[in-house]
């Protein structure tokens, strides 16, 4: 009886040793141990060239990618207002805070944040050509730490639409901004497709949206008709676009829905809420380890939609070609 209860008591007390052998050891720790199966948290830095429609939902776009796959992320989101000296302010301070990706929203930001770093990961969104902006060695093959999607236009498809809805058209105003390459390259292709259907070009520039409404008063005083590239500036400013549309009678038709809701008339048009994340998902395989920017090819939108504008037609008196009936929406 008594060899029993000692022996009881002596696995008793190797039970308690053990236990606080282990206490001991977690209490070795500054931090209790992390769970199985936890993520990483991710410091991921956005730097947006100003705020409107377009440049938002690429944003918001990107962001529901990671989080539809469990990335877990903590976001630094900067705007430049529209402003090259903070752009390189902002590029700045991801690389101090060593963000672990950044995603850049229009060309100005991607530029910029190329310039600070070649060794963060840089996801760029909305950007019309990745090669032009001199950030990537080709789009199959981008070589360097820079990778993204493209929001590049069908752009004749929208020249020969305008003739549709201005079937007498002979001279097309183009309007822009020289501040940005984007919508340099965009304008220089319009101009090419527009001369070789007949038409007369003229174009207008503007360096800020403070030059945009003498810019269109010009434009609409010479021509029938007036497209606009997917041009930030422009898009800040699509109230002005539409009043001055509206006082002279001559229909604008932008190259990005958002800008068209804004003001224009019709458009054939990318999503930028779903080219955000196309960059999301591009993101996703870089923060997992899955591929690099240097071997990632350059993205193009998947599929394009019409958006009409009926509150611009109805004002203008504009008649709907029938098969452009079903994609008529009003502006909120």
């Amino acid at each position: 009886m008594i060899m029993r209860k000692k022996s009881k008591i002596c696995a008793l007390l190797l039970i308690v040793a053990l236990v606080l052998t282990a206490f001991a050891a977690c209490g070795n720790n500054d931090e209790p141990p992390t769970p199985p199966g936890d993520e990483d948290v991710f410091n991921i830095g956005i730097i947006q060239l100003m705020e409107h429609p377009a440049l938002d939902a690429a944003r918001e776009g990107f962001m529901a990618a990671l989080a539809n796959a469990g990335i877990s992320a903590v976001y630094d989101y900067q705007n430049a207002q529209g402003d090259s000296a903070t752009l390189s302010t902002i590029a700045q301070r991801f690389v101090n805070n060593d963000a672990d990706l950044v995603l850049a929203i229009a060309t100005g930001s991607l530029q910029a944040m190329f310039a600070e770093t070649d060794t963060i990961p840089i996801i760029g969104t909305a950007i019309t050509s990745f090669e032009r902006a001199g950030v990537v060695n080709s789009n199959a093959a981008p070589g360097y730490n820079v990778t993204g999607t493209s929001d590049m236009n069908p752009i004749e498809a929208q020249i020969k639409m305008i003739l549709e809805f201005v079937p007498d058209m002979e001279t097309l105003g183009i309007a822009y901004s020289t501040n940005e390459p984007n919508s340099v390259y965009q304008a220089e292709l319009a101009r090419g497709y527009a001369e070789a259907l007949g038409l007369t070009v003229i174009e207008g520039t503007v360096t800020t949206t403070g030059d945009v409404q003498q810019n269109m008063l010009s434009l609409a005083a010479r021509a029938d008709a007036v497209w606009i590239p997917t041009d930030n500036t422009h898009a800040d400013a699509m109230p002005i676009v539409a009043q001055v549309s509206l006082d002279t009678g001559v229909p604008v038709f932008p190259g990005e829905e958002n800008m068209v809701m804004g003001g224009g008339i019709a458009t054939l048009s990318i999503n930028y809420f779903e080219l955000g994340y196309q960059a999301g998902v591009m993101a996703i395989q870089i923060l997992r380890g899955e591929g690099e920017p240097a071997t990632m090819p350059i993205q193009f939108a998947q599929r394009y939609n019409y958006i009409l504008n009926g509150f611009m037609i109805d004002e203008l008196e504009i008649d709907i070609p029938e098969r452009y009936l079903n994609y008529v929406q009003f502006p909120e």
